[in-house]
């Protein structure tokens, strides 16, 4: 993981906080360190990508919001197993916050398989991803909290 301004990496024992700039390589190194987090607790592959798509989304709104180089903290915590091994069922909690609280997210209504949208996806496939996904507000800005389920609890 990248040792560079605006990327501060502190592990938790279920998963990690990240206080990190927007930038590409930032969004590249989250996503790889959700990887191996993921791999590391044991989360199914699939469930893994599924987490690392809802952060990017997340990730890509922050940055439309606030701007490049905008301070964010992605936290992610892995659920304890209900059962053993990858079919174990084990939630993923992921969340990133920004400092722009007015700025709420807010569902476009376009479908998801529309070939004539350009954009306007991203909160639809979070809502799929991670169904009850909410925002909170905080004394410095906002948080969108999400839940990834586990693959045989999502129907995956």
């Amino acid at each position: 993981m990248p040792h560079s301004l605006g990327w501060y990496y502190t592990p938790t024992p279920t998963g990690f906080v990240l206080h990190l700039s927007a930038t590409p390589d930032h969004l590249r190194a989250t996503r790889a360190l959700i990887g191996k987090t993921l791999a590391d607790a044991g989360v199914c592959e699939g469930q893994s990508h599924a987490v690392q798509l809802v952060m990017s989304e997340l990730f890509g709104n922050a940055v439309r919001a606030c701007g490049d180089f905008v301070p964010l903290v992605a936290e992610v915590a892995v659920e304890p197993p209900r059962g053993s091994g990858c079919s174990a069922e084990r939630g993923v909690r992921a969340m990133l916050h920004d400092p722009y609280r007015l700025a709420l997210p807010v569902l476009s209504g376009v479908r998801l398989d529309d070939p004539e949208v350009e954009s306007g996806r991203g909160l639809p496939l979070i809502d799929l991803l991670a169904p009850g996904w909410r925002v909170a507000g905080t004394p410095v800005g906002k948080q969108v909290r999400c839940r990834i389920p586990a693959e045989r609890e999502a129907g995956l």
